[in-house]
């Protein structure tokens, strides 16, 4: 691949539709769409998002269904109660049946990347951003029921994407709507963090990396998912304790949330997020994606992008692809 096609891999896109999807993947061969609760969903009951994503080189396929308020796929049957409901009235082995039901169904319509479940322990209301969201306000029960979910999913053969590392549970309020605080580091590493230590040994599964300012690790600045401190200690573990994490990272979104958008465009935060070592950038729409390239080629050439990580992240994300050679 060129260096232009490798970044391309390394990028994730909402889409209004199939035309807007296809027109993209042709132009600039990005590597994941995204389909939002915007997206006009019959790019899934036509067919074109499983043409897609069993092309020579797959397209991700990805969508946010967690159950609950956020089930973007609701209007074509698809959908289950809260995890926080799942976690009082259903068993862990039931859990895990209901989410292969809902894989089975996701990956007939041609998609391969769910971004859930949400591991975030959290005893807020059910209506905050986390919230119902969360299976529990007790990390072994959410460990217990993330386990459960994502398992779910990967026996369908779709890649369940933890959320939102390194813990939005306590948060002090939405990063949709501005900057978001957490505990500090040491608290964190005692409650938010343990679901995260526990499942990312998990094969098969991917991460996100939440706008999340942290003291003790984020410094006031730049948030966890664009902050390589974060990044690191995602992938190496240290500083929580946890595994030698070697799945994908994702960011969140990038472009349609104020703890990202009030400081940084979408050309800015895009090789930020890949800069401070997440695998893949992840925004709602697909105007900018010539200038974000246009942007990321020329991080790597002033040496802010290290082609070394490039290719780390490119064989990662064609290895969740189920391509042999890469």
């Amino acid at each position: 691949m060129t260096t232009r096609r490798k970044l391309a891999q390394m990028l994730m896109v909402g889409v209004k539709d199939a035309a807007d999807a296809r027109a993209v993947v042709h132009k600039e061969r990005i590597g994941g769409i995204f389909v939002g609760s915007w997206t006009d969903k019959t790019i899934l009951t036509s067919g074109a998002a499983k043409t897609l994503s069993t092309g020579r080189v797959p397209v991700m396929v990805s969508v946010d269904q967690e159950g609950g308020r956020v089930s973007r796929l609701k209007s074509l049957g698809i959908d289950s109660p809260a995890p926080r409901e799942l976690a009082k009235t259903k068993t862990p082995a039931q859990v895990r049946q209901l989410a292969f039901g809902i894989g089975k169904q996701l990956r007939a319509l041609g998609i391969t990347v769910d971004f859930a479940p949400v591991i975030d322990v959290s005893d807020q209301g059910d209506d905050t951003v986390i919230g119902d969201r969360s299976f529990s306000s007790d990390p072994v029960t959410v460990t217990k029921y993330g386990r459960a979910f994502a398992a779910g999913l990967r026996d369908a053969g779709i890649m369940p994407v933890f959320k939102h590392f390194p813990g939005h549970g306590h948060g002090s309020g939405d990063s949709h709507t501005g900057t978001v605080r957490t505990p500090p580091l040491s608290d964190l590493v005692t409650n938010d963090l343990v679901p995260f230590r526990t499942l990312l040994k998990m094969p098969g599964v991917a991460a996100m990396a939440g706008h999340l300012i942290v003291p003790g690790l984020t410094g006031n600045e730049l948030p966890a998912s664009v902050n390589p401190k974060a990044i690191q200690m995602l992938r190496t573990g240290r500083g929580y304790n946890g595994p030698a994490f070697r799945g994908v990272i994702f960011s969140d979104d990038l472009s349609g949330m104020a703890a990202i958008t009030e400081k940084y465009p979408i050309e800015q935060a895009a090789p930020m997020a890949l800069a401070a070592g997440s695998d893949i950038a992840l925004w709602l729409t697909t105007d900018k994606v010539t200038a974000v390239l246009d942007a990321l080629e020329k991080s790597v050439a002033d040496g802010k992008l290290s082609m070394t990580h490039v290719d780390a992240a490119v064989t990662r994300i064609l290895r969740a692809k189920k391509l042999k050679r890469c």
